[in-house]
């Protein structure tokens, strides 16, 4: 969020932006689910209608994309300049609008910004995070500070705008695994679920920043959403990947990997694919008009060899490590077991028409 970068980066950002919407063609002028939005109803057009921060970051823009798909309108909510630009310089969908999508520039650490930039939106989806503006470090105790206080605005915000009722949040499963208590004479692995979350002070203790940060902020956003009437639910990915990733997705990914021997060797190191990511963004997104609530694991698969996690690093661009890794799940009886099965529950269930509003559809 706000971060300068080099023009030769941005411009390669903005291709790789452009070639992926064209694949997808969820932006396209003239696509599918812009006529659908042009001849909907527009009480029931603005029943459908959703709010995405970081919505040009690598994740927000996979959830943009999906929820396009789904036929929803977006309301973008940019931080910079810098975005506003790099979305004109696609010259996907013209003016505001065009093809279900608007942008409203909003700062996360401005209530007032974010009460005008949700309302008419029916829901949220806050995928913003923050990210190293040297680009190295990847992540420090002043932003996991600063990542927690927005957290806390944007679900406040979203309580105090009327027409929202629900809010989907991006965590992370690094806000579910790292505790410093688990007994290690167990005969069975400890199933890590919704239900487990990090050690603050362990955090801080091995300076796990990113972790922190993350379990900070959902922390609060869950207190902030006690006791009123918005509907939030979590969803807690694993290291996000897919094409594009390294370039993409650099500073969290390289944050992320912080004390990644240690989950490797305890089998709490996973990924997740950014277009599942996306999608169970949606799904339980639909889902909250129902029963779905709380947090949500998300991962895909869990790294289990040390060859698979030197290839992950390779990927990222980082040094291979200096003497032997460690001993892996492959080698030895981890401590821990990864479940997702709520997520999976979920998403396999058969997909249902569950928008706030039906509307009219006309298709040539």
């Amino acid at each position: 969020m706000g971060v300068l970068r080099s023009t030769q980066s941005m411009e390669a950002e903005v291709e790789e932006l452009r070639a992926a919407l064209l694949l997808h063609g969820a932006w396209r002028s003239g696509g599918g689910a812009a006529k659908r939005v042009a001849r909907a109803e527009e009480g029931a057009a603005e029943a459908r209608t959703v709010c995405v921060t970081g919505g040009t970051s690598f994740v927000g823009f996979a959830v943009v994309d999906r929820l396009l798909r789904h036929g929803y309108n977006v309301r973008l909510a940019l931080e910079t300049r810098e975005d506003l630009d790099k979305l004109r310089e696609m010259e996907m969908f013209g003016e505001d609008g065009r093809d279900g999508v608007w942008t409203v520039m909003a700062n996360v650490m401005d209530p007032e910004s974010l009460h005008e930039a949700f309302d008419g939106c029916v829901g949220v989806f806050h995928t913003s995070s923050l990210v190293d503006p040297g680009g190295i470090s990847g992540y420090t105790k002043h932003m996991a500070r600063l990542e927690a206080k927005a957290a806390e605005q944007v679900v406040e915000a979203c309580v105090r705008t009327e027409s929202v009722r629900k809010c989907v949040f991006t965590s992370s499963l690094l806000a579910c695994v790292w505790r410093q208590n688990y007994a290690h004479d167990r005969r069975f692995p400890i199933t890590i679920d919704e239900y487990c979350w990090s050690d603050e002070n362990f955090c801080c203790d091995n300076k796990l920043w990113f972790a922190l940060g993350k379990t900070m902020a959902e922390k609060l956003a869950w207190r902030a959403a006690r006791g009123t009437d918005l509907k939030l639910v979590t969803i807690c990915p694993a290291l996000v990947t897919g094409p594009g990733f390294r370039r993409r997705n650099p500073t969290p990914s390289i944050a992320y990997l912080k004390g990644a021997h240690a989950m490797l060797a305890e089998g709490l190191l996973a990924t997740a694919d950014v277009e599942r990511v996306a999608e169970a963004h949606v799904r339980v997104y639909e889902a909250m008009n129902g029963t779905a609530s709380g947090r949500y694991i998300c991962y895909d698969h869990v790294v289990r060899r040390a060859e698979d996690f030197a290839e992950l690093q390779l990927q990222l661009g980082l040094p291979a490590p200096a003497g032997r890794v460690p001993a892996t799940s492959d080698d030895r009886a981890t401590r821990f077991e990864l479940h997702n099965q709520k997520l999976a529950a979920l998403m396999s269930a058969r997909r249902r028409c569950t928008y706030d509003a039906y509307f009219p559809v006309s298709y040539e």
